[in-house]
């Protein structure tokens, strides 16, 4: 396959691991807005570089998008128009209105989309996932989302970053509706500013709090931090009337026991999100190209990260405004 991806930033890097070192990809071309950083990337690898319009318009089999979220619109578009299938970082667009005309643009082309939410494709939430529709956990009553990032994002991406409900939690959301196979009815969020001055500048929160009603009477809690110095810590607790299980509990989870003679976990925590799921991300992307080569449907399309990105924004006008959010509103 001859793959473009576009975008040689710190995500961008991250993506062309798993595609310069696929079995399945020939050519890989690298696009950036600065060519001499598409170059200093390509450059080991083998691979080719130019700015974005050369690569796109190099006929490629597939292009994988990880380039800033305002541009995401306009290059998914460019793509859909070409019949080119793409994997686009999330969010599809900063904003709801752009994100429902990039939705019509691509059921339109009839071209395969593939929105990245990388945890469904860690084993982790995918076992849990099987066991909450299998029945094992009995009916779910409470869910509870931890996001906690080690450190805050450069104050540069956090006044483009649309805050911490659509750029940090609509993993979160994503995660939420996917493992329960329900939708979220209502949010109510709080958050606070206990860092950096960058956050209030930009009419954002470092501190996160959510409370989600599930079509289904479930209860899910969320809470979240841009300053968890324990390590990166990413974590759902699903309990029913059978059983609780939680993903993210494992030797390497940031958490220490209060209680007497209690060791565990007693493994390095993880340092950020990029080594808690490098093989999830490994594996979203070997999937992908099978959604390319017409072998699969896309596993989250842009309808999918539609409705995680409708949750953000309830949460975010609970946030501003002080009060329960229905999604009806915004539906």
């Amino acid at each position: 396959m001859r793959v473009g991806l576009l975008g040689a930033g710190r995500i961008g890097a991250w993506h062309a691991r798993f595609l310069g070192g696929h079995p399945q990809v020939d050519a890989l071309l690298i696009g950036d807005a600065d060519v001499r950083r598409a170059a200093a990337l390509a450059g080991p690898m083998g691979a080719g570089a130019g700015d974005p319009d050369a690569v796109l318009a190099a006929g490629l089999d597939a292009v994988v998008i990880a380039t800033p979220t305002d541009t995401h619109a306009e290059l998914l578009g460019r793509a859909c128009d070409a019949g080119v299938p793409a994997f686009c970082e999330k969010p599809v667009a900063p904003d709801l209105s752009t994100t429902l005309a990039v939705r019509d643009r691509a059921a339109k082309a009839g071209v395969p989309v593939h929105i990245g939410f990388q945890r469904r494709f860690d084993a982790g939430y995918t076992a849990a996932r099987r066991a909450v529709l299998d029945g094992r956990l009995g009916a779910l009553h409470r869910v509870h989302l931890v996001t906690a990032d080690p450190a805050p994002p450069p104050a540069e991406y956090v006044r483009s970053s649309g805050g911490i409900f659509r750029d940090c939690h609509i993993h979160d959301f994503d995660i939420l509706r996917w493992v329960t196979g329900r939708e979220v009815e209502a949010v109510t969020a709080v958050g606070a500013n206990r860092g950096d001055a960058c956050f209030a500048a930009a009419g954002d929160v470092d501190t996160s709090a959510a409370v989600l009603e599930m079509d289904d009477g479930t209860i899910a809690t969320l809470q979240g931090s841009r300053y968890n110095g324990a390590g990166y810590d990413v974590r759902m607790e699903l309990a029913g009337t059978d059983a609780t299980w939680v993903v993210g509990l494992d030797e390497r989870a940031p958490l220490r026991s209060a209680e007497p003679g209690v060791d565990w976990p007693s493994g390095d925590p993880w340092t950020d999100f990029q080594e808690r799921f490098d093989p999830a991300y490994a594996n979203e992307i070997g999937t992908f190209l099978e959604v390319a080569k017409g072998n699969a449907p896309s596993p989250c399309t842009v309808d999918e990260a539609l409705e995680a990105f409708l949750v953000a924004e309830a949460a975010t006008l609970s946030l501003h405004e002080g009060r329960r959010v229905a999604l009806a509103e915004l539906r």
